[in-house]
């Protein structure tokens, strides 16, 4: 697998990674397979800080060459930040999508919820199985 995936993400099965903040909130973006698979983005919403999200429900939107996909929350709470730069410069997503990419900023309800989701092992092989 050709693919960058960071074996210190934690990833779900809609193609999204998140990071556990020292302040414990994550921030999630989406994976460099599924921009891969997207292609070059024109446009990023991010979801408004202060939303209550829950798990596994679209919150943001990534618009490409090729398609439109919604980024599902991986765990419910309250979004804390959007990234907002991704207004005016979507192809980051592209260009380091693990970096200055990241979509959002959520403050878990539960912060055990995390523990759900996949390591990049179990990624890796989510991903190869669905080739």
């Amino acid at each position: 697998m050709s693919e960058n995936i960071p074996d210190d993400l934690r990833y779900t099965k809609s193609h999204e990674w998140v990071k556990i903040e020292d302040d414990g909130t994550l921030r999630v973006g989406i994976t460099d397979h599924a921009q891969g698979l997207l292609g070059d983005m024109v446009y990023v919403e991010a979801p408004e800080e202060g939303r209550e999200v829950n798990a596994e429900e679209a919150c943001a939107v990534v618009e490409s060459v090729k398609a439109a996909s919604d980024i599902y929350s991986p765990v419910a709470g309250e979004v804390v930040e959007g990234n907002e730069t991704l207004g005016d410069a979507p192809e980051v997503v592209n260009t380091d999508p693990y970096g200055e990419g990241w979509i959002m900023r959520i403050r878990p309800a539960d912060p055990d919820d995390v523990q759900q989701l996949m390591y990049a092992d179990d990624y890796i092989a989510h991903v190869e199985s669905a080739n």
